[in-house]
This record gives structure tokens, sequence and C-alpha cells, in this order.
């Protein structure tokens, strides 16, 4: 059976959220939707539940230890962060507002997709500086894995594109 978090837990996983992400910092763990649980276990004691963007992912570590920075910060003497797998993560689970804070970065974000509904159709990538979709991609990959790097016809600008997962 599922209880309702408590409002101390509410507001610890708002804190815990709000950890940036370590390779793109404009983005908080919540915007990017790797928190995936944080539960009290008892007096003090708190586990996070936290999915890498990708099994390999070396960012896990640091936002590991950000989050229980900000919780021990916050009087929790006892923080477990748990690396949970399943279910893996999407670029599906990256908010709106995560969205919006990786384009106005000037990093095109990952098209929506998943099982849910139809695939959409696009002609390309979206330009984060000039909006057009004439862009071509240079690399597979960018300053992290998780990204590639894309050069806008239109515009001229080079700009990362957050891959779809």
């Amino acid at each position: 059976m599922v209880t309702a978090p408590t409002p101390l837990e509410e507001r610890l996983r708002e804190l815990a959220g709000s950890v940036p992400d370590p390779e793109l910092p404009v983005l908080t763990l919540a915007d990017l939707g790797v928190l995936r649980g944080l539960h009290l276990t008892g007096p003090g004691r708190v586990e996070v539940e936290l999915t890498p963007t990708y099994t390999g992912c070396p960012a896990i570590e640091t936002m590991s230890a950000d989050i229980e920075r900000v919780l021990h910060e916050h009087g929790i003497p006892e923080v477990e962060v748990r690396t949970v797998l399943t279910p893996a993560w999407s670029t599906d689970d990256i908010t709106a507002e995560g969205r919006r804070k990786l384009a106005e970065f000037g990093v095109a974000p990952p098209r929506p997709g998943g099982p849910e509904g139809p695939v959409p159709v696009s002609l390309g990538i979206r330009c984060p500086h000039c909006g057009s979709t004439d862009t071509t991609l240079l690399s597979r990959f960018s300053s992290t894995a998780c990204k590639a790097l894309r050069r806008c016809e239109a515009c001229r600008e080079p700009f990362d594109h957050f891959k779809e997962l």
C-alpha cells in the first residue's frame, strides 16, 4: 500500500529536487526528472531514489553527494541515496519547465515522444537561437554523452541538442 507523502517528505523532496544538474546547471534534478522518490525511514533518516539518465552516467555520484549535502544542511543527519534503474529514465521525464530552460540556455530540448501516443513527425531539430529546423548533425556526442552537436544552416550557430532516449 502506497501512502501519501508527509508534509516533511514533500519539503525534503522539494529541497532535493532543487539541486542543479552538475552537467547542465540550468536544470534542477526535478526538471530533469531523475529524482524518483524520497521517504522518511526513521527519525532523522531519509532514503532518496535517483535514476541516472543512462547507466554509465558519471554525474550520478555528484548528484548523490549534492542531495546529501542539501539535506544535511536542512537538519537530516542520515541520508541514503539509492540508484534506481527501473523504470529507466527517458527524455520524456524532463518537465515542460526543464524543456523551456534548456531552450533558453541555447540547448535544443529533446523532442517529445514515448509509448503513450503517436510519434510526432518533425522536419528536424529546431535551432534554439533562431527557430529554424534546417540543422545539421556535426557530432553524435557533445560536451556530454546525453547531447549531440548540431549547426543551424540558417543562422550558422552551433548548438547542443539533448538527445531523445
